[in-house]
């Protein structure tokens, strides 16, 4: 299934708070497993799900220059928390809280990732709204795609220099 072309409707999804939403992929981003809970608030059925890539639910006010930093991250064997907001089947938006690790065979090799996403919590996500928005416009202004990821993940670590704390701590401090 080629990744559908979704225009975002404004309408924020929720799920509950005793609720976690689970995915593992392979090293590539493509889906390998997905609970019921993320079935349901991402609207794809589980057949729609498997084999795609993650970012079949990638938002576009969601910055690439977050999902870059958690790339490197989960790549060279760390963890990463971040807020990310995803967009269901319909258009309709959802925040989470995610926690994201990679997998490992019994030779300490990276086999895969594996993402809890909970409820964040809403101070959070109002919050993070305007850094993101930001982010997202100096990825736009950039001359090419590239240049503009670039230029976005420079003001976000002119971000976390400022406040003298790294991603994760960042995202705690919210």
């Amino acid at each position: 299934m080629a990744r559908p072309h979704v225009i975002p409707t404004g309408i924020e999804r929720q799920f509950g708070d005793e609720e976690i939403i689970v995915s593992k992929t392979d090293t590539k981003g493509i889906i390998t497993y997905a609970n019921r809970v993320f079935e349901r608030v991402s609207g794809y059925s589980q057949h729609e799900l498997l084999g795609q890539p993650h970012n079949l639910i990638r938002h576009p006010d969601m910055p690439r220059c977050v999902f870059a930093l958690l790339w490197s991250q989960i790549m060279s064997g760390g963890e990463i928390f971040a807020y990310v907001v995803n967009m269901s089947r319909n258009g309709d938006h959802y925040w989470v809280f995610a926690h994201v690790t990679p997998s490992f065979d019994d030779a300490g090799k990276i086999v895969g990732y594996h993402s809890n996403r909970r409820v964040p919590e809403r101070k959070a996500v109002d919050a993070v709204i305007p850094i993101y928005k930001a982010l997202c416009a100096k990825e736009a202004a950039g001359l090419d795609p590239h240049a503009g990821m670039i230029a976005a993940a420079e003001l976000l670590k002119t971000v976390l220099e400022g406040q003298k704390v790294c991603y994760d701590e960042f995202v705690f401090s919210l």
